[in-house]
C-alpha cells in the first residue's frame, strides 16, 4: 500500500523517520517498476513526486551528488538511487533496513 504525498513537505529527510519514502517523477519507468516491486513485496511506502515539490527535488539532488536521480529511496535518513533498476539493488536496500518480510 502506498500513500502519495506529492506537493507537500511531508517526506523531507528530517520528517520521515521509520517510513520508506520513494522520490519519483511522472515519466520515470524505473519508478513504476520499483512501485510494482514494493507492492508485490507488500512493503508500504510514501511517494513524493519531485516535479511537484521543489524541496524534495533539492533533497534528491543533495543525496545523489547533484543528480536528479529517480527513483530515490530514503529510509531513516539513508538514501539510495534505484535508477537503472535492478531487483538486487532494491533487495539490498530493503535488507539493510530489515524491510523484507
Amino acid at each position: 500500500m502506498s500513500t502519495t504525498a506529492t506537493g507537500s513537505t511531508f517526506a523531507l529527510e528530517d520528517d520521515v523517520g521509520e517510513t520508506l519514502v520513494m522520490y519519483t517523477t511522472s515519466w520515470c519507468g524505473d519508478c513504476l517498476v520499483t512501485k510494482k516491486a514494493l507492492a508485490k513485496l507488500e512493503v508500504p511506502f510514501h511517494e513524493v513526486n519531485i516535479e511537484e515539490n521543489p524541496e524534495a527535488a533539492a533533497l534528491v539532488m543533495r543525496v545523489n551528488g547533484g543528480r536528479r536521480s529517480v527513483p530515490t529511496l530514503v529510509y531513516n535518513g539513508d538514501a539510495a538511487s534505484l535508477s537503472n533498476f535492478s531487483r538486487a539493488k532494491l533487495d539490498t536496500f530493503l535488507s539493510r533496513h530489515q524491510l523484507l518480510g
